[in-house]
């Protein structure tokens, strides 16, 4: 009997422990940005130059080797080089097949020797050095120190510039970063010569950003010009490493207003360094021309073409010259509607459009070693995968070389005969990186990730479109919990950003969302995301469409997506809320100010209120100026719409935000008050535009519940 009871109760137990096992459990809040919840990848793959074996790293700390025809192996730690050990594994650049250069831990740059397995300084950061800049040929550094501009030759440091100061500001990213650029010092093909910005802000106005971590706080001012208002002055110079000379271009025609407001984009140098190019904006945004200079002289000697637009014309990338071919180089350009590539002599002569159709190149990646081929990202096949394509140069035919469907990133070797893809899609693979061939067959698989949320109640994704009010198609996400019941009512959380240079529903793990959405579709809401016109990577007119009316029709579009999602049986159309930051602030606002008693719940973070208090490069682009526009930045704003205010508002802002002004949030509230509203408002001290690292999960938490407590 009492064995007959032992068995049972053994049996009930694991009965038990199998259900409790079986159970999925749910993701946590200090879950969301938990590596362990995203798919598990390899990273910095390359291949060594001239060759077929490729190298990567899983987590910076150890380095890989694959070839053609072994697995990958370990081959490298970072304990393993003894003598100045690197920081880590991430960004090496190889010298050779046998050589690659990398930062040491005490801030040096290295190169190591697989065969020999010694790593020699070849050049030594100065610890107080910025805006460094590597020429890894012939090892040599450009970098900014107290104010000024260094070069770095044979472990000489050379001063190449001496009056600068907080308002004269040397090799650093001009014009906001607007206009593809990202740094401020340019080498040339052979490292002969060094271009660098020069930026006057001493006209532009301070904006008085304030620490309170002191005692007494303290007053940290940024340069801000706002739209209309005085902006920097720029110049580009360049300096000759063996004569030693500094020159400026001279890309003014005169001293007027106009021409020193001119924005100076795309620099890049002829492959004999003899020419450097500038891209000239004017200030209204509506014409370029790509000018050639003497690069020895300064001297203006061309204009190779122009482009205007009746709206705006926005210059990304500079030209590129094509290996070998010195008297050609490739042009990308939206002015056929879509972002696509042209082939240009040197003088500026038009060659022919190497692309075209109703899809986009999003960025050119590099030749095959014999320069007949140009591999690019593009939308051909899809506008929310990213496909990795060559192009024929002399034939114009174009060849896919991402086999699977979703957002891929290629290595390829100099031959472009063999690639290494890294990809996720949303429905199927989380992370997949698979060596290739050029006929897309598959030699190796090298990493396969599990779906990191397996063992949880994850929700499913859904990924569709629907018709805007003109028959345009938008791109919507929808996250739905797991034990989705169409029986049921749920609420919905709606996420937006819908500016440009931003697309938000991809064909990539979970749909281009992220664990926060997977966590608030635990909690019961219906999350929901739609790509309005105005959003990256649909064309010139998608894109273009907010024109000098700022959340009009980016409005008009998010309230197609509202007014289909009230028409599904599950939805619970008196419990919608919005969330959303920077550019998604001023849409949230906007959406619950602009359709009354639709949103019961408004967050917005980091919010555009006004556009004449935004930055002259971008806010100009889109809305003009408020002298050449008053109508837009009049219905734009939403300090105009304050008497519609239903429900609950949230307002979220980063104290030290220099990029939408804490202003923004603090003249809602005044007005607010005035017009005896209640908002509420939540103050990230130590914060910028965004709130990250481990105050993340805190904003997080304060977005949830605000929903949760009013939804």
């Amino acid at each position: 009997m009492k064995l007959r009871i032992n068995i049972l109760i053994t049996l009930l137990l694991l009965v038990v422990t199998n259900i409790v096992v079986g159970q999925n459990r749910m993701l946590k809040l200090e879950d969301v940005q938990s590596r362990n919840y995203y798919p598990t990848n390899i990273y910095d793959s390359k291949f060594i130059d001239n060759t077929d074996d490729y190298t990567f790293t899983k987590d910076g700390k150890s380095l890989w080797l694959g070839t053609s025809k072994e697995e990958p192996k370990e081959i490298l730690k970072l304990e393993d080089i003894k003598d100045n050990t690197p920081k880590s594994f991430f960004g090496i650049k190889y010298a050779n097949e046998n050589e690659f250069y990398y930062t040491s831990t005490n801030g040096d740059l290295c190169l190591y020797n697989f065969k020999t397995k010694i790593s020699t300084i070849v050049a030594n950061f100065d610890k107080e050095a910025s805006q460094v800049e590597v020429f890894y040929k012939n090892p040599r550094l450009a970098f900014k120190k107290d104010d000024n501009l260094f070069v770095q030759v044979n472990s000489e440091n050379r001063q190449i510039t001496k009056d600068g100061t907080k308002d004269i500001v040397y090799g650093e990213a001009v014009h906001r970063n607007e206009f593809g650029i990202d740094k401020g010092l340019f080498w040339s093909n052979e490292g002969e010569k060094l271009a660098f910005y020069r930026m006057d802000q001493s006209m532009v106005s301070s904006y008085p950003l304030v620490n309170t971590e002191t005692r007494i706080a303290e007053h940290n001012p940024v340069k801000y010009p706002m739209a209309g208002m005085k902006s920097h002055e720029v110049l580009v110079g360049v300096y000759d490493v063996a004569s030693q000379d500094v020159v400026y271009l001279k890309t003014r025609k005169d001293e007027s207003l106009e021409e020193r407001e001119m924005y100076l984009t795309n620099i890049s140098f002829s492959p004999d360094a003899k020419t450097i190019y500038i891209v000239k904006l004017n200030r209204l945004q509506n014409h370029i021309v790509i000018e050639s200079y003497n690069s020895i002289t300064g001297q203006k000697t061309g204009v190779l073409f122009e482009e205007k637009s009746n709206k705006y014309v926005e210059p990304q990338v500079p030209m590129l010259f094509i290996p070998n071919s010195p008297n050609q180089f490739l042009w990308l350009s939206q002015r056929d509607g879509y972002n696509h590539i042209y082939l240009y002599e040197a003088s500026g002569k038009l060659i022919k459009q190497l692309t075209s159709g109703n899809w986009m190149v999003k960025s050119i990646e590099g030749f095959t070693q014999k320069a007949d081929e140009v591999f690019v990202y593009a939308t051909k096949d899809s506008p929310i995968e990213n496909n990795f394509y060559g192009i024929n140069i002399k034939t114009g035919k174009i060849t896919r070389y991402s086999p699977d469907h979703g957002t891929h990133n290629v290595a390829f070797n100099a031959k472009g005969t063999m690639f290494i893809d890294t990809y996720s899609n949303y429905n199927e693979v989380a992370g997949k990186t698979q060596v290739l061939d050029k006929k897309g067959k598959t030699i190796r698989v090298i990493n396969n990730s599990e779906d990191p949320l397996k063992d949880i109640d994850a929700p499913t994704i859904e990924i569709s479109t629907l018709k805007s009010k003109d028959g345009v198609d938008l791109y919507y996400r929808m996250i739905k919990p797991k034990d989705f019941d169409p029986n049921k009512k749920y609420p919905v959380i709606v996420y937006v950003y819908g500016g440009p240079h931003a697309q938000l529903v991809t064909d990539n793990y979970l749909g281009g969302a992220n664990n926060f959405f997977m966590f608030l579709a635990q909690q019961g809401y219906i999350v929901w995301t739609l790509d309005n016109r105005g959003s990256a990577n649909r064309g010139y007119e998608f894109e273009s469409s907010i024109w000098h009316n700022c959340g009009s029709i980016e409005v008009s579009d998010q309230m197609e997506g509202v007014n289909y999602l009230k028409t599904l049986p599950y939805i619970d159309g008196e419990r919608i809320g919005v969330d959303g930051w920077s550019y998604g602030g001023f849409m949230s606002i906007s959406l619950k100010l602009r359709n009354p008693g639709v949103f019961k719940v408004a967050t917005a973070g980091g919010p555009v209120v006004h556009w004449q208090w935004y930055e002259a490069m971008y806010g100009e682009r889109y809305m003009g100026t408020p002298e050449n526009n008053p109508e837009g930045y009049k219905s734009s704003t939403v300090l105009n719409y304050i008497d519609n205010l239903e429900g609950k508002l949230l307002l979220i802002e980063g104290y030290q935000d220099a990029t939408v002004l804490p202003q923004h949030s603090i003249e809602f509230l005044r007005k607010s008050v005035k017009k005896g509203k209640q908002v509420d408002f939540f103050l990230y001290p130590d914060h910028e535009h965004n709130v990250r690292g481990k105050d993340r999960i805190h904003l997080y938490e304060k977005i949830y519940l605000y929903h949760k407590e009013n939804l």
